[in-house]
């Protein structure tokens, strides 16, 4: 049905309050909506997000590490740079106490070369090369088991050549304070060499 507008007519809705009620769900007050923003979608999925399976099932909940500088590390006990457990527990003793910490992630993929179990990896690092800092259960870190955390990580911060998969034992990604990965080194970059990068986002 059309209806005509004439002169009277706007007059008559000139001087008349007129309420129409919407049809749709959408009527309640502006500020009572809920939207999802692209922030809010990022935290989701982001850094504290992330969760970790320690030996024994036990979960590392990174949601633990906010406000906290953190270097993760896919280590190996039989590897020729395995010897790097002993400066990177030196980096973590002289660092923990300013809220940094680091996280070893066990992995065999690299020439077979951590083929211990859980309590042999923990045991060999405490008595070899006193380490302190926690040990995740053994895991992937490429292909199509690797573990959510490396997932992440290579996502975030790609390597030489813009190539994602981790290359070989002890890569080390640096995340600052706000769950950010600032710096990704190769296995070649020692502890030593990375203590001034670390100290910079303390």
């Amino acid at each position: 049905m059309l209806l005509a507008v004439t002169p009277r007519s706007i007059r008559l809705l000139s001087t008349h309050h007129i309420y129409i009620r919407p049809s749709c769900a959408l009527h309640r007050p502006f500020n009572s909506l809920k939207f999802s923003t692209t922030s809010t979608i990022m935290s989701e999925s982001g850094f504290y997000s992330l969760k970790a399976e320690r030996p024994g099932d036990k979960v590392f909940d990174f949601a633990d590490l906010k406000g906290k500088t953190v270097l993760i590390v896919n280590v190996a006990s039989a590897c020729g740079f395995t010897p790097q457990y002993k400066g990177l527990q030196a980096l973590y003793d002289k660092y923990k106490d300013r809220g940094f910490i680091i996280l070893g992630f066990p992995c065999n993929q690299f020439g077979g070369q951590e083929p211990k179990d859980d309590a042999a990896i923990a045991e060999f690092c405490t008595l070899n090369h006193g380490v302190t800092f926690p040990l995740m259960k053994k895991s992937d870190v490429n292909g199509d088991h690797t573990n959510e955390v490396f997932k992440w990580l290579k996502n975030e911060k790609a390597g030489l050549l813009g190539l994602t998969r981790i290359k070989w034992n002890f890569e080390k990604f640096l995340v600052n304070k706000e769950g950010k990965v600032v710096h990704r080194w190769a296995s070649t970059t020692t502890p030593e060499a990375i203590d001034a990068e670390v100290a910079k986002v303390l």
